[in-house]
C-alpha cells in the first residue's frame, strides 16, 4: 500500500523509492565528489548543491548517483526524463481512483522532497525549458515547487538531495543557462582504467571465467584509446551473449573461443569493432601506420 500525506488539505499518494541492486565499483573519488556536493557545513545557512553527472551512455552515471544515495542511508528515487516530460509529470498528476474521485499522485521527485530522499533526474538534457522552469525554485534558496494542478506548494524536507545525469553526446534540448547555473558542480565520469573495468565486469558477471573477462577488458581498453563509444555496459552484454550462445550450443561456457567471442561482439556492437580485440589490434595499428605513411607521401 502506497503511503499518503496531506499538504494544505490535499492528500497525495507517494511514489515508492527505487529498490535495485546497484553498487559502485571503481573510482571512489567520484563517490566523494558527489558526497561533497550534497554535504551541508552549516545547518542554518548552508544548502546542498545540485550536481550534474556527465559522461557517455553506459559509463555508470545512474549507478554512481544511486549507490551514493544508498551509502548515505537515504531512499533513492529515479525519474526518467524524456522530451515529452511535462511540468505536471515532474510534480503531481491527477488520476481517477477506484471510487471515481480524483486522486493526486506525487512524482518520484516530489516523493523524495517529502521523504527527505535523493532524487535522480536521469538524462535531464532531454527535457524542455518549460519542464525545467517548474523546478527553478527547487534549486535555489527557496527549495520548493508549486503544483498548479493540485493548487499547493511543496517545501522540501531538509534532508532532500537532487542530482541530474546528462549524456555528453546526446541532447534533445539545450538546458537553459539559468538552470545550468543551478546544476553545479559538474562531475565527469570517463572510461575506467583497466583494473577498475575488470572489477566492474567481475562484479556484474561473477559466473564468467577470468580468461573471458580479461579478453573483453583488453578489447574495451583498446577501443577507449580511439574514443569509441563502447563502454563497460557493452562489455557486459557481449560477455553475456557469448556465454548464452555457448550454453545453448552445449559448449563449455568457461572456455574462450576468440572467433565466437568476436561474433557475439559484432552482434552486440558492430562488425568493425573486432579490430580492437587483443589478437587483431596490432594488425589494425600497423594498417593505420601504413595508411598514414601513404597520405604523407601523396
Amino acid at each position: 500500500m502506497s503511503e499518503k500525506v496531506t499538504i494544505s488539505g490535499v492528500e497525495l499518494l507517494l511514489t515508492e523509492p527505487a529498490d535495485v541492486d546497484m553498487q559502485w565499483v571503481g573510482n571512489k573519488d567520484l563517490i566523494n565528489e558527489l558526497k561533497a556536493a550534497w554535504m551541508v557545513v552549516d545547518q542554518k545557512e548552508d544548502l546542498p548543491l545540485n550536481p550534474r553527472i556527465l559522461g557517455k551512455p553506459g559509463v555508470g552515471k545512474t549507478t554512481l548517483a544511486y549507490a551514493t544515495g544508498k551509502l548515505l542511508n537515504k531512499p533513492v528515487y529515479i525519474f526518467q526524463c524524456t522530451m515529452d516530460t511535462r511540468p505536471e509529470d515532474l510534480l503531481i498528476s491527477p488520476v481517477i481512483s477506484s471510487d471515481n474521485t480524483i486522486a493526486y499522485v506525487a512524482s518520484s521527485l516530489v516523493s523524495a522532497m517529502i521523504k527527505g530522499g535523493v532524487c535522480l533526474l536521469d538524462e535531464g538534457n532531454r527535457m524542455s525549458e518549460k519542464s525545467w522552469a517548474s523546478l527553478a525554485p527547487l534549486m535555489d534558496k527557496r527549495r520548493y515547487v508549486d503544483s498548479i494542478i493540485a493548487g499547493i506548494r511543496i517545501v522540501t524536507n531538509p534532508e532532500f538531495r537532487l542530482c541530474v545525469t546528462m549524456n555528453s553526446d546526446s541532447s534533445t534540448y539545450e538546458v537553459p543557462e539559468y538552470i545550468q547555473s543551478r546544476l553545479q558542480p559538474k562531475i565527469f565520469i570517463d572510461f575506467p582504467n583497466r583494473v577498475d573495468e575488470l572489477k566492474i565486469l567481475k562484479y556484474n558477471l561473477p559466473f564468467a571465467s577470468d580468461k573471458i573477462l580479461e579478453y573483453c577488458v583488453d578489447f574495451l581498453q583498446n577501443a577507449h584509446i580511439h574514443d569509441e563509444p563502447f563502454t563497460v555496459r557493452e562489455g557486459i552484454n557481449i560477455v553475456r551473449y557469448y556465454l548464452k550462445s555457448r550454453v545453448l550450443n552445449k559448449k563449455d561456457k568457461n572456455s574462450l573461443n576468440k572467433n565466437e567471442f568476436k561474433n557475439s561482439l559484432a552482434q552486440v556492437v558492430e562488425e568493425s569493432s573486432k579490430r580492437y580485440c587483443p589478437d587483431e589490434y596490432e594488425k589494425f595499428l600497423e594498417k593505420q601506420k601504413e595508411e598514414f605513411s601513404d597520405r604523407i607521401l601523396f
